[in-house]
């Protein structure tokens, strides 16, 4: 199927980029709507998942908060603050075979990985 662009479309591409910090769909909505008051939240949050389907944005799961959107579509990890909740990019390679090394006694095929590194950022670490 073909989608023709849509200038909602590039105002998200753009917030998202322009944000560079792993956003919530809520805070990528905010800055979209400081310039463009009438965006609905449903457009951007469709958007989202239409960028990140056609490997544009990558969504980033994260177990116990909401969704964060990443201009890094490039396989990464991750660390979230535990104080904060704020999600940082993690200085380390991709480890692209890591499921190979998996004993399975359950009959899964492995795909792929994601994991989540927890810590304490910096800004948190000088408050505590």
């Amino acid at each position: 199927m073909i989608r023709r662009k849509t200038i909602q479309c590039d105002l998200v591409l753009d917030a998202v980029n322009r944000l560079k910090d792993h956003a919530t769909a809520e805070e990528i909505y905010e800055e979209i709507a400081k310039e463009h008051p009438s965006i609905g939240r449903g457009t951007v949050y469709r958007n989202l998942g239409r960028l990140s389907e056609e490997g544009k944005i990558r969504k980033v799961e994260v177990p116990g908060g909401p969704d964060r959107y990443d201009h890094i579509c490039i396989e990464h990890y991750h660390v979230k603050c535990q104080k904060c909740g704020r999600v940082f990019d993690v200085d380390m390679p991709y480890m692209p075979n890591l499921e190979k090394n998996i004993k399975d006694g359950h009959g899964f095929v492995f795909t792929g990985h994601s994991i989540m590194f927890t810590g304490i950022c910096p800004g948190c670490r000088k408050k505590y």
